[in-house]
């Protein structure tokens, strides 16, 4: 079933909700650490705009092909560092709350490898990831083939 485009049924929604949780005027998360879970967070939701919106950012801000092609599986994967593993396992276990329910290892991971304000910017963008996936996937989001 076509299902309409969410963005122009309620632009005023859609731009205010994510104006209120958009990027904080001051990051101290790296862009291109923040660009790994967040794909990860849309492969996990099934988001095939996402993953394609989000491939695409990661690879403009210099991430690798490998890397993203080993993404799925960054756990059996040598690619990532200490701190993008971390990351990685938190987006996971925030992603599948429902079954992990914040796993305390996951936690302590991130917590041992950033500062106290980190884990709270990578939790805030795994939400904001996962809000985007559910409309995205709700109402069907078509991904655009480019050239």
């Amino acid at each position: 079933m076509k299902r309409p485009d969410y963005y122009k049924i309620a632009p005023d929604l859609m731009d205010g909700f994510l104006k209120g949780l958009g990027a904080p005027a001051y990051t101290v998360l790296d862009a291109k650490l923040k660009a790994l879970p967040e794909l990860r967070v849309s492969q996990l939701n099934g988001c095939a705009f996402c993953c394609d919106k989000h491939s695409q950012e990661a690879r403009h801000l210099g991430e690798d092909r490998q890397r993203l092609d080993a993404l799925p599986v960054w756990r059996e994967s040598t690619f990532f560092t200490e701190r993008e593993r971390a990351a990685l396992g938190w987006a996971e276990s925030l992603t599948l709350v429902a079954s992990t329910h914040a796993d305390d290892g996951d936690y302590a991971a991130v917590a041992a490898v950033f500062g106290e304000r980190e884990p709270v910017e990578i939790s805030t963008a795994v939400a904001i990831m996962n809000f985007r996936n559910r409309l995205a996937v709700g109402f069907r989001k078509e991904v655009k083939r480019r050239g």
